[in-house]
C-alpha cells in the first residue's frame, strides 16, 4: 500500500524511467493492473504503463476498455492529467478491428459529458469524435439516423450501464453535439456544425488541443480587434438623457 501522493509520482515516471530499463519489464504487470482498477487520477496515470505493456510485452487484459470506459465521467474534461489521458485513449480507440458498439459507446458518453465540459475542453472533444467516426464508418448512423432526435420519445442510450455493450449507444442518435451547436462560445458552436457537413478523409490533428487552457481561450479573445458599436442613436443630454431634466441644471458631463 504506497500513499496515494508516492502512488502518483511512481506512475507518473514509471513508463519512461522505470520499464524501459527493467529486465523484465513484465514484473510490473500486476502492480499497474491494480492500480488501474482504482479508479480516480490513479487510474488515468496507469495508462502508460499498461500501454506499454499491451503494445510491446503482450499483456493481455480482457477488462480493458470496460475500464477505460468507466473512467469516463464528469471530472475527465477538468483533471490535471486530462491531456494525457485523451493521447491514450486515442490510440487505444485508433485499431480498426474494434467493434462498432464499443466505439459507439465511447463517442456517446463523451458527448453526453461534454454537455458540461468547459469551451477548452469541447474544442478538443469535437475533433476528437470526428476521428473517430473516420476510423469508424459503422458509427456514423449515431449522426445519420432518419429523423434523430425529433423521432424519438428518449433517448434509448443507458449511461449507467457499466458495460459498452449494454449502453444501447448504436440504437442512439448525437443529439448532445446538436444542442452545442447553440453553444455561447462561437469557436465550440462552429466546430459543432462541422458534423452537419460531410466529414473529410483525413483526421483531424488534435495534439495542438489536448493541452488547450481557458487562460489561452481568454487571451485569444483579448487580442482580437474591437469593433466599435454604437450604443446610442441620440446625443445624451443632460445627466439622465432628457432635455428639459432637473439634474440638467445641476449637473454636467463635461
Amino acid at each position: 500500500q504506497l500513499p496515494t501522493g508516492l502512488y502518483k509520482k511512481v506512475l507518473v515516471i514509471l513508463h519512461d524511467s522505470v520499464l524501459p530499463y527493467m529486465n523484465e519489464p513484465t514484473l510490473m504487470m500486476d502492480f499497474l493492473t491494480v492500480a488501474y482498477g482504482i479508479g480516480g487520477a490513479i487510474s488515468l496515470l496507469a495508462l502508460n504503463g499498461l500501454f506499454i505493456l499491451i503494445h510491446q510485452h503482450n499483456l493481455e487484459y480482457p477488462d480493458f476498455y470496460k475500464k477505460l470506459y468507466s473512467l469516463l465521467d464528469p471530472s475527465i474534461y477538468h483533471v490535471k492529467y486530462r491531456a494525457r489521458f485523451f493521447h491514450l485513449t486515442d490510440l487505444f480507440l485508433s485499431s480498426s478491428h474494434l467493434p462498432a458498439y464499443l466505439v459507439a459507446a465511447f463517442i456517446k458518453r463523451l458527448a453526453r459529458l461534454a454537455l458540461t465540459a468547459p469551451p477548452e475542453a469541447l474544442l478538443m472533444i469535437i475533433p476528437f469524435i470526428c476521428n473517430l467516426f473516420r476510423r469508424h464508418p459503422a458509427c456514423r448512423v449515431l449522426v445519420h439516423r432518419p429523423g434523430g432526435p425529433a423521432d424519438m420519445s428518449e433517448d434509448p442510450y443507458v449511461m449507467e450501464k457499466e458495460e459498452p455493450s449494454e449502453s444501447r449507444a448504436l440504437e442512439s442518435s448525437l443529439w448532445e453535439i446538436q444542442s452545442l451547436q447553440n453553444h455561447y462560445h462561437p469557436d465550440v458552436a462552429k466546430a459543432a456544425a462541422v458534423l452537419n457537413q460531410s466529414l473529410s478523409e483525413m483526421e483531424d490533428d488534435i495534439s495542438g488541443l489536448l493541452e488547450l487552457s481557458a487562460y489561452e481561450l481568454f487571451d485569444k479573445e483579448a487580442k482580437k480587434k474591437a469593433v466599435d458599436v454604437p450604443l446610442e442613436f441620440e446625443q445624451v443630454r443632460g445627466l439622465f438623457g432628457k432635455k428639459n431634466d432637473i439634474f440638467a441644471e445641476h449637473f454636467s458631463l463635461d
